[in-house]
């Protein structure tokens, strides 16, 4: 389809909250005359997403990421504003619409817990009306990718949380999503099983060239599959544009890390900035950006044969998110042409 396969414009969601005092007289008070306030999770959006791409999306826990996503999906009526996704208006949830996305959540299921996840994945093909060897072809790449063979004929209540992700994972795609979105896929996993999930995102975008929404707090997941990031706070869109130049929009400074050798690993390095840490004779300065080149320069020159090794790196792409959910500002957001 011609222009972005995700398309949101203003759009803003609006819960309206029931609010009373403790005690049984405000109990009984509000019988009668109930009192509420508006808490805004969404307000007003602007995402344009193009198809094929994986794009993270950012934001502290109430930042408004999982009330885009329901909305996106079709499961939350926005109170206003636009969106479309495959040219579909999603709370309309036409079938059509339903049977390209999937939205997948970390702590959700869709297995039926006493069966074997190959019986919940045969109503499945029913219920999307898979034929057979589509269904077949389908299983078979999503067994492999996940490596599901011995779990897929267990009851879903016999399987570590890992695993049962995985089959979580093969129900939700098996219908063959071109859109996914993909709130928080490895809370609560360990490393290895992260990562073989985040390993097999990467192979089912490469595969199929599903767009994919994807929400998470493990910056490993971020940093691992996106290109692209977009960050939300208090329901608004802070900054949107690749990840690589948020570190440098946000953090205005390098690290130098500068190892001396035994007889100098006491010099005195802060006249060419601020020392973040020491460690024996390890080194690290934060110096501004614009300095940094000249900066790395001067200490070459100064220590010589002093210095045993130096790096200049960007800093931790966590400490850059945690300076936007502080609140501090990125400047106007950026576009993505």
């Amino acid at each position: 389809m011609n222009g972005p396969v995700i398309s949101v414009r203003g759009l803003r969601k609006v819960y309206k909250v029931h609010e009373r005092e403790t005690g049984l007289g405000a109990t009984m008070r509000s019988l009668v005359r109930r009192r509420f306030k508006e808490v805004v999770a969404v307000d007003g959006i602007d995402l344009a997403i193009d198809s094929g791409e994986v794009v993270g999306f950012l934001g502290p826990n109430g930042a408004g990421k999982t009330t885009t996503l329901k909305m996106l999906s079709g499961l939350l009526y926005p109170t206003a504003g636009e969106a479309k996704v495959l040219g579909h208006i999603p709370w309309q949830r036409e079938d059509t619409y339903l049977r390209r996305m999937a939205l997948l959540m970390g702590n959700r299921t869709q297995l039926v817990w006493d069966i074997p996840a190959a019986d919940s994945f045969l109503v499945l093909k029913e219920i999307f009306r898979i034929d057979d060897p589509t269904y077949r072809r389908r299983l078979d790449e999503l067994v492999e990718l996940l490596e599901l063979q011995p779990l897929i004929h267990k009851p879903v209540r016999q399987l570590s949380l890992g695993e049962r992700m995985k089959v979580e994972f093969a129900a939700g795609l098996l219908h063959g999503p071109d859109v996914v979105f993909l709130d928080e896929p490895t809370l609560g996993l360990d490393v290895s099983m992260q990562s073989r999930i985040r390993t097999f995102v990467k192979e089912l975008n490469r595969r199929s060239g599903a767009t994919i929404l994807l929400t998470s707090h493990y910056m490993d997941d971020i940093v691992a599959l996106t290109k692209r990031v977009v960050v939300i706070h208090h329901g608004r869109i802070l900054y949107d544009g690749a990840l690589a130049d948020l570190a440098e929009r946000m953090a205005p400074y390098k690290l130098v890390v500068a190892t001396l050798r035994d007889g100098a690993a006491d010099t005195d390095l802060s006249v060419y900035g601020d020392v973040v840490s020491r460690d024996g004779g390890r080194v690290r300065l934060q110096v501004p950006r614009a300095l940094a080149a000249e900066r790395t320069a001067r200490i070459i020159g100064d220590l010589g044969t002093a210095l045993a090794d130096l790096t200049l790196e960007d800093p931790a792409i966590e400490e850059v998110i945690d300076r936007v959910f502080s609140g501090e500002s990125v400047g106007e957001k950026v576009a993505v042409a």
